[in-house]
């Protein structure tokens, strides 16, 4: 594997992290900052959950789209 896909797949995995802990614990930003920025609106939390989404679901497909690149080079009796 080249090194574009690791770095896909680790950011792929990063924003799948950011978004399970914003969805299942919203208020770590006020626990981990000290600042609330929407002053309890919840609305932050909504657009981190919204953009580490989107984020997730086009490195998965970049990773993706590099692994299947990857798979189809090789042939048959190729032992790497």
């Amino acid at each position: 594997m080249r090194k574009r896909f690791w770095v896909e797949a680790i950011a792929s995995g990063c924003s799948s992290l950011l978004f399970i802990v914003t969805l299942w614990w919203p208020d770590w930003i006020e626990l981990c900052f000290g600042a609330d920025p929407d002053h309890g609106g919840g609305s932050v939390e909504w657009l981190i959950v919204a953009v580490s989404a989107v984020a997730m679901i086009l490195t998965f497909a970049i990773a993706r789209t590099e692994w299947r690149r990857n798979s189809a080079g090789r042939t048959v009796g190729d032992a790497t």
